[in-house]
């Protein structure tokens, strides 16, 4: 498919967002070029292949800022005045906050449109980039009415040319959707994670995926974190004061134990988790509840890819799948998610090919 951005495209902030956008830009054959506040960071960017480096005299059409929140807006600020022709976007987790600091700048805010890829990973810088790491995820526009729909396609261009599926939001809505998706799920990961500190090591050894599941973010760059938070704080807050009204009714029932409808109390709080994950888009958008097939997997080269090959060759269709190990184990278990109605017909062919399920 033929890239629909022509370019110039110029980077401002060459750590993972802005190094996996020039990379992929740069696979497309879409001329990139690379400003960072440090000198350095933008060379190694360049040597991964992710552009080249900015100099005097270029005139992109399209300017992605990727710093952190709590410099975006200045920063965009300055590439309006520096490069009048070109339409600037940026790329931070808070979308209200930079719109207004930019209007209260008195910027030229009709040549700029705030978005939001929501893809990342736990760790950051350039080292980490990826061109493809936006395939398929979503990517959030935030219009607001000085920009028309036609003076910001070139930023509809972007997020198609890299995979990406566009989603319209204003900026309120964005900032209130992703504080329920990803900041405070990012703070109940640490706090959590944070329980682990000081736990006994023979606690630690019993981890499964239950524990790695909700802790997984929780090595997130705290310095990052604290901006994206406070930049957010008044959706975050309200939020978590939600999650700890239905914390304090677990504890209150918790220690009711024996009291009449304490039972009913724990009950309801996971029946009502079971309901809301439900809601949760799946594969392809859809809310499908899928089955988990567990399989004892050898600790062997070439044993996943096997089981796998197994899987396809039977005619099912594998939804997600994950490995987990324990502690000083030469197996690991993988957990094969896949259509209800396929698990009879796939247990009875992985057991027949020698595969051990386990449930």
């Amino acid at each position: 498919m033929p890239q629909r951005l022509q370019g110039p495209v110029r980077i401002v902030g060459t750590g993972l967002l802005g190094t996996s956008i020039g990379l992929g830009l740069t696979s497309r054959g879409v001329e990139v070029q690379l400003a960072d506040i440090s000198p350095s960071q933008a060379a190694l960017a360049a040597d991964y292949g992710a552009g080249r480096l900015a100099a005097e005299g270029d005139d992109p059409e399209l300017i992605i800022v990727a710093v952190p929140p709590d410099v975006t807006a200045s920063v965009v600020a300055q590439e309006l005045a520096g490069y009048p022709r070109a339409l600037v976007t940026d790329v931070a987790s808070v979308k209200a906050k930079p719109l207004k600091e930019l209007r209260e700048l008195g910027a030229d805010v009709s040549r700029y449109l705030g978005t939001h890829p929501m893809a990342g990973k736990e760790h950051s810088g350039a080292l980490s980039g990826s061109g493809d790491l936006f395939l398929g995820r979503p990517w959030v526009i935030a219009g607001h009415d000085d920009i028309t729909y036609a003076d910001g396609s070139l930023v509809d261009d972007l997020i198609l040319d890299l995979g990406a599926v566009p989603f319209e939001m204003s900026v309120e809505d964005h900032d209130r959707s992703v504080a329920l998706v990803s900041h405070v799920p990012q703070l109940v990961s640490s706090l959590m994670a944070s329980l682990l500190k000081e736990a006994p090591h023979e606690s630690l050894r019993l981890a499964g995926g239950g524990l790695r599941d909700v802790t997984r973010v929780a090595g997130s760059d705290p310095a990052l974190w604290v901006q994206i938070l406070s930049a957010n704080a008044s959706a975050v807050s309200e939020l978590l004061r939600q999650f700890r009204g239905e914390l304090d009714d677990v504890i209150a029932a918790l220690d009711q134990q024996g009291e009449e409808g304490s039972l009913r109390g724990i009950a309801d709080s996971l029946v009502h988790g079971n309901q809301g994950v439900t809601r949760l888009p799946g594969k392809h958008g859809t809310q499908t509840r899928f089955a988990k097939l567990l399989v004892k997997v050898d600790d062997r080269p070439g044993q996943l890819a096997r089981l796998l090959t197994d899987i396809g060759d039977a005619g099912v269709n594998m939804e997600d799948v994950r490995l987990e190990h324990a502690e000083g184990s030469q197996y690991g278990v993988a957990e094969i998610l896949i259509l209800p109605e396929s698990i009879l017909e796939l247990e009875g062919v992985l057991d027949e090919l020698g595969w051990q399920v386990l449930g």
